[in-house]
């Protein structure tokens, strides 16, 4: 399914359906098609938004999670977008975490994490990135799901193309760092919305431990553990995924706003 990308000022983004803004940030190799199953299922319900974030158009200095993070907030007030669901994949995530930290005042309902960086993960290893080695790409993408065959060679041949490329793996490990420095362990309580972890069991990029940390220092939030699942369950197992995040959805509105 192909969705027109939208632009205004220096901001791409897709946007279908109608409702609460349910905005959707992808992770460092992510891609729209990692939220296709999302976009189709919540346009039914929610106004889906997916800004392309600038993973490799941000100067050197503003490459990191509080640039991305910046950028968000830049583009939530340009849409004037009010009571968002903000849910992020891995870097994403993060991003939306500093995002919510740096703006309390954002106005954001709910936040939904699902592989997210931010206390811990592994890394692309020591190695990383190896140029034009495409059996070590694909076997990297294979591992971050639980069935490899979700990295369908489509998927391994956007992998191969950023790391080929020398200024997009400059960013890259640019970014990577910055999610490795910017631990929000200390952070994490300030966090006022209620908020849904969604984690594969078999991810082995943030293992369900971090899963389990992140609700132990989010005040209000509650997890969710997908069985046979890695470290993207919205591209892995999109109908269960989209079944517990909707369930979330429909129980926020019976409750009373403060």
């Amino acid at each position: 399914m192909d969705y027109e990308i939208k632009t205004q000022g220096k901001f791409n983004y897709i946007e279908e359906g109608e409702g609460e803004p349910l905005v959707l940030l992808h992770g460092l190799f992510g891609a729209l098609s990692n939220f296709s199953h999302m976009i189709e299922y919540f346009r039914q319900y929610n106004k889906v938004v997916i800004p392309m974030l600038p993973l490799y158009d941000l100067n050197i200095l503003e490459t990191s999670v509080g640039g991305l993070a910046k950028f968000v907030h830049k583009f939530v007030e340009a849409r004037g977008y009010q009571n968002i669901h903000l849910l992020g994949n891995s870097l994403g995530g993060h991003v939306a975490l500093v995002y919510l930290l740096k703006h309390p005042e954002a106005p954001v309902k709910s936040l939904i994490l699902t592989g997210s960086s931010g206390l811990f993960e592994n890394g692309m290893g020591e190695t990383y990135p190896k140029r034009g080695d495409y059996e070590y790409i694909r076997k990297k993408a294979e591992l971050t799901f639980y069935d490899p065959k979700i990295a369908t060679k489509e998927l391994v041949d956007e992998m191969f193309e950023i790391v080929n490329n020398r200024l997009k793996v400059i960013k890259i490990i640019t970014l990577a760092k910055s999610a490795i420095r910017h631990n929000l362990g200390d952070e994490l309580k300030d966090i006022q919305q209620p908020t849904l972890l969604i984690w594969g069991r078999n991810d082995t990029v943030t293992p369900p431990m971090v899963g389990e940390e992140f609700q132990k220092l989010i005040p209000n939030s509650e997890l969710q553990f997908i069985d046979k699942c890695g470290h993207a369950p919205m591209m892995e197992v999109p109908d269960e995924f989209n079944k517990i995040l909707h369930a979330f959805l429909e129980k926020l509105k019976t409750q009373p706003t403060t």
